[in-house]
């Protein structure tokens, strides 16, 4: 690969850059929404929360899209390839899983650890911090790269590629009714808290990253499907804010499930419109995609980062900054946020990278 293309970004690096910038505002307003001042806006922030609810569907995507796009032509080992993202993925995840059960244990969800045991069963199971779930699901679709790129070697003509563009639109489709039937009454949504973040729910994300890298020759010179994809993202944000507004006072912003079929759509339709971005950006040539292949590159450890610091912005200033006055409080909390979590990524990486050279020597 020539330099260019190592600096520049793929509609993989959009689609993680753009959710991770995303998710890091859905924790943010969770949390204003707790106090008076966000329960006076409590409409007005669940439709902003709602607005940023691609998050999960787009990184997926965006991390398959990248990962066939690089592993095409010349797969790794299976052991390779895990070897590679334990590093990438693994160990970020170990360390900032016990950062939060040891030093901010108030963030666990659920059951709170008590004995050994449980300590362990927080640590694996994504109840460490409220965002953590993620990477549970995460780790199981990186586990199962075998099975995408078996799938991947059998679309090799349009009729198979539509074929599986079906059959993995027919499975999310029977899964989203069977939630909504069996698990979305609220007597039901607790206990079976555990589905929210087991691979076959986000499966279609997967198969999609896959299936625009290998459309992506097509799709990059197409100028105008962002128009309807917009269209259709509004639509399904009315239509989510509906669902959510019917659930009644005060707004739960935990009752939006990524399995209801309203974000479903949305999140289909915002996948399109950042594919359709970065197309545009790569025709244009514009110098964008180094920047955003630059966030891209540390965004899941970003990510993973971001309620650790939150959780200090919010006790040190920022809850009394969103008391008083709710959209200042919220945007400064978030945007240090954001920046802190990108620099301790960026600056722990600096320094292992040292470390290691000054071992080598």
């Amino acid at each position: 690969m020539t330099e260019q293309q190592t600096t520049s970004a793929d509609a993989g690096d959009y689609l993680k850059a753009f959710a991770c910038t995303a998710v890091m505002l859905q924790t943010v307003l969770s949390w204003a929404i707790t106090t008076p001042a966000g329960q006076s806006m409590q409409v007005g922030l669940a439709w902003v929360y709602l607005a940023v609810k691609f998050t999960a569907p787009a990184f997926i995507c965006g991390i398959l899209f990248t990962t066939i796009r690089t592993t095409d032509v010349t797969q790794p080992t299976y052991g390779q390839y895990l070897r590679q993202q334990w590093s990438a993925l693994g160990v970020p995840t170990v360390w900032w899983s016990l950062a939060y059960l040891l030093l901010q244990p108030q963030l666990q969800q659920h059951h709170p650890y008590a004995t050994l045991g449980q300590f362990g069963w927080q640590l694996i199971n994504g109840n460490a911090a409220p965002h953590l779930w993620y990477n549970t699901m995460m780790l199981q679709i990186i586990l199962l790269v075998p099975l995408w790129w078996a799938i991947r070697r059998q679309v090799t003509t349009r009729r198979r590629f539509w074929w599986t563009a079906g059959l993995s639109g027919a499975w999310m489709f029977g899964w989203v009714v069977s939630y909504q039937r069996l698990i979305t009454p609220a007597a039901r949504v607790g206990r079976w808290y555990l589905l929210d973040r087991v691979f076959w729910g986000f499966a279609l994300y997967a198969v999609l990253g896959m299936l625009l890298w290998l459309a992506w020759p097509h799709i990059r010179q197409w100028r105008w499907a962002w128009v309807p994809l917009l269209c259709g993202a509004i639509g399904a944000l009315v239509w989510q804010a509906n669902d959510l507004l019917a659930t009644g006072r005060p707004i739960v912003l935990a009752r939006s499930s990524y399995y209801a079929p309203a974000t479903v759509f949305y999140g289909l339709c915002v996948i399109g419109l950042l594919a359709s971005l970065a197309a545009w950006q790569q025709r244009q040539r514009a110098r964008g995609p180094v920047v955003i292949h630059w966030l891209a590159t540390y965004a899941y450890r970003a990510y993973l980062a971001n309620v650790f610091w939150l959780a200090l912005i919010w006790r040190f200033g920022g809850q009394a900054l969103t008391a008083a006055h709710p959209v200042s409080g919220i945007l400064v909390s978030y945007l240090l946020t954001w920046a802190w979590s990108f620099a301790t990524t960026y600056g722990i990486h600096r320094i292992w990278q040292w470390t290691k050279g000054m071992v080598a020597k």
